[in-house]
């Protein structure tokens, strides 16, 4: 059965720029932490896998000291914990409240695909609380029901680690000629690859200038009927024209 698995931040919706970067400041200002990342600090910090591993690198001696933080391991990972939840809390009220921008296509793609019977599939770094209210948010609680999830903390590694898509594959029983996934980093397209899945990558406003060589498609987003896509490379045998179709995701499993 032909599938399509998506990441969720900056493939479903610009969540990084416009609701996690604001939602990890304003937790740090609400724990009184003395930290504040701008848009360059965050897409250093976007290298690193996950939420809580993001402010797990917050704690250097030199933050400890000043925030007067634990040094205890065990009581570091429980503090981080509690952030974590106050973060996403905060992001997930974001995304309910419309603060955050659907990237063009997904809905239309996603009906498409359903009304043809594929298996979809989020596969994230990102707690499994907030992929569901992103992807609700984006193509509706009906539409979304018909999703299978893999999120947050149910792998050992995140990306650019295969794990969660390993998991998918296994859990789905899916093929890697009949899935295509959709990602929009380097991380996460390293990790496709190396689940051995072909991925398609729609650039998000973070990721522009990363090496995507390995991607079958490469394009600014899916595109609408009133927004027209850029390719900005193509190694499929696709020949999409104004936005993505699903014959065009078809064709991307079908690489030259």
């Amino acid at each position: 059965m032909s599938a399509i698995i998506f990441d969720c931040d900056g493939v479903l919706a610009d969540t990084e720029r416009d609701g996690h970067l604001p939602a990890f400041n304003q937790t740090f200002q609400h724990f009184g932490l003395p930290v504040q990342w701008s848009q360059a600090d965050y897409a250093e910090k976007l290298a690193i896998g996950g939420g809580k591993e993001r402010m797990a690198s917050l704690l250097t001696p030199e933050l400890i000291a000043a925030a007067k933080l634990p040094t205890d391991p065990d009581e570091q990972q429980q503090l981080i914990a509690q952030w974590h939840r106050y973060k996403s809390a905060v992001y997930q009220e974001m995304v309910q409240g419309g603060k955050l921008p659907a990237r063009p296509g997904i809905a239309r793609l996603v009906e498409a695909a359903i009304a043809a019977d594929w298996t979809l599939v989020v596969a994230s770094t990102s707690a499994e609380s907030s992929v569901r209210a992103v992807l609700e948010y984006v193509v509706g609680h009906k539409q979304a029901a018909k999703f299978h999830i893999f999120a947050g903390d149910i792998v050992p590694h995140k990306k650019p680690a295969p794990d969660i898509y390993l998991l998918a594959k296994e859990r789905l029983d899916l093929s890697s000629e009949d899935t295509l996934v959709i990602e929009d980093s380097r991380n996460g397209l390293v990790a496709a690859i190396a689940a051995q899945f072909r991925t398609l990558v729609t650039v998000s406003s973070y990721t522009a200038q990363e090496d995507f060589h390995e991607a079958v498609l490469v394009v600014s987003d899916l595109g609408n009927l009133n927004s027209r896509m850029q390719i900005l490379a193509n190694r499929s045998l696709a020949k999409p024209k104004d936005y993505i179709t699903l014959k065009d995701i078809q064709d991307c499993l079908l690489t030259a």
